[in-house]
């Protein structure tokens, strides 16, 4: 019973991160919090299936550097755009 309570609650929060992902893609902090938080749920996950299949956690520690990698590639675009542009708005630079 308890299982399935956390694989609701993991599941309500990767949705919740990814309606943010979709809606709120003004800012791109924004879209690097809730890319964040998708990612935070996906590794609940995996923390629940590992310990339930009682297999060892080294594949956590894979995802965590490759998360934290993740996290600090986007920081460094963050801070590249805030120099260069002056603020985090997708529109006041062009993609092409």
């Amino acid at each position: 019973m308890m299982i399935m309570y956390n694989l609701l609650v993991i599941f309500i929060m990767f949705i919740i991160g990814n309606l943010i992902f979709v809606s709120k893609n003004k800012h791109l902090l924004i879209v690097l919090l809730s890319l964040e938080f998708i990612v935070l749920s996906i590794f609940f996950i995996l923390l629940l299936y590992l310990s339930f299949i009682e297999y060892d956690m080294y594949m956590l520690m894979v995802f965590l550097v490759f998360t934290v990698c993740e996290g600090a590639l986007g920081l460094s675009i963050l801070v590249s755009m805030i120099r260069t542009h002056g603020n985090d708005y997708f529109q006041s630079f062009s993609l092409l």
